[in-house]
């Protein structure tokens, strides 16, 4: 029975730029920018791949928020009734993406292969792991699942530690992997490399998001800041150019060589995880009358549009690149082919994530609400 509701508009919203940060991101890899005539333009879309720490550190946040909510509500938690709302939310639209392509690539090399290895790690939630000593994989719509890998990581871990130890618990383990995240990026930046590392995808360095989502849950015990909408925008753009800083001073990316000294890591890293932070605080506690509706519904179907994004770049930029040619010049902006792709781009995608959400998601969120006692947005 649902006792009671938690809801922040504001965290919806922030999902949604989380979103807007990976897809600026995502479309280098296909519609590059050049970085000598467009500097800034080029940092600003690299440094939005931190959106996914923005992502991870929102999750632990509010799983927090209702699960100790939970426990102050009913003197316990439910794991499983945690466990199945998990499931109905995220391994639907999951495998069902992810098998599709299975499927898609065994009767076309459009999408590259997925081998049976792959298959496998990604089906038992370990595909992060599978890229961080295998490399990015061939099919390329499938890489960013790599983020849900580690989100089922921690959420099959946070309500047992709840459970058996109490915000105690949750408090040392938060720690703990803040220590441990840091000796990862110690580690990754002693051995150098021009190509891939792995250090990306690693759970143990991306776990630091989640720890501090954790942390600020713990400590705010329900605070809500009030600040003018000044110090809300300084706080936005700090989050930006803590990432820009990251990136180009520090010289912390995401798959790019990794080159940085050992305190040019610990400080990118730092400076990231302190973006985002930055970000979390520039919206917490803001009106709810202030948050735009359209913006918290495009926050809500976030999930869809990161699953589905990048393979509607690769259609766009890949598969359909002559198609894309033959309407920038029709419309007369063949110069700026790769700005109307990334337009296209994304209305497909909204359009796309805003059905599934409609038609393939909510049916089973309706089940997930059986299994909630405190109910948030969905």
């Amino acid at each position: 029975m649902i006792m009671t509701r938690y809801y922040k508009p504001e965290l919806d919203i922030l999902r949604f730029c989380a979103f807007l940060f990976v897809f600026f991101t995502h479309r280098l890899d296909l519609a590059p920018i050049d970085q000598a005539e467009y500097y800034w333009g080029y940092h600003l879309s690299l440094v939005g791949v931190f959106g996914v720490p923005l992502f991870f550190f929102l999750s632990a946040f509010l799983i927090t928020e209702l699960l100790t909510k939970e426990q102050e509500l009913f003197g316990r938690i439910s794991v499983k009734s945690f466990y199945i709302r998990r499931i109905l939310r995220i391994w639907p639209l999951y495998f069902t993406f992810f098998f599709v392509m299975v499927i898609v690539t065994k009767f076309s090399d459009k999408f590259g292969q997925i081998s049976s290895d792959t298959q496998f790690a990604f089906s038992f939630f370990s595909g992060n792991w599978y890229i961080t000593f295998k490399g990015w994989l061939a099919s390329y719509p499938i890489n960013p699942l790599w983020s849900v890998s580690v989100e089922e990581q921690l959420y099959i871990l946070l309500p047992l530690i709840l459970f058996f130890t109490g915000k105690r618990g949750l408090l040392i383990f938060s720690y703990l992997a803040l220590f441990i995240a840091y000796a990862a990026i110690i580690y990754y930046a002693q051995r150098p490399t021009k190509g891939f590392s792995g250090e990306w995808t690693n759970s143990f360095v991306q776990f630091q998001f989640f720890a501090a989502g954790i942390l600020f849950s713990l400590y705010m015990k329900g605070w809500q800041p009030k600040w003018p909408v000044m110090v809300r925008i300084a706080m936005f753009v700090g989050g930006i150019v803590c990432w820009l800083i990251a990136s180009i001073a520090c010289e912390v990316h995401a798959d790019a060589p990794h080159l940085s000294t050992i305190l040019q890591a610990i400080t990118g890293w730092w400076l990231i995880l302190s973006g985002v932070i930055f970000f979390f605080l520039s919206l917490y506690g803001a009106e709810e009358k202030y948050m735009p509706r359209v913006l918290a519904y495009l926050g809500r179907i976030s999930y869809g549009l990161y699953v589905f994004h990048i393979t509607i770049f690769w259609f766009v930029y890949h598969i359909y690149k002559k198609e894309l040619d033959a309407f920038s010049k029709l419309i007369g902006a063949h110069e700026w082919r790769n700005n109307v792709g990334f337009i296209i781009a994304f209305v497909v995608t909204v359009v796309i994530a805003m059905l599934s959400y409609s038609f393939f998601e909510k049916p089973f969120l309706r089940l997930k609400k059986k299994f909630t006692l405190i109910r948030s947005r969905d």
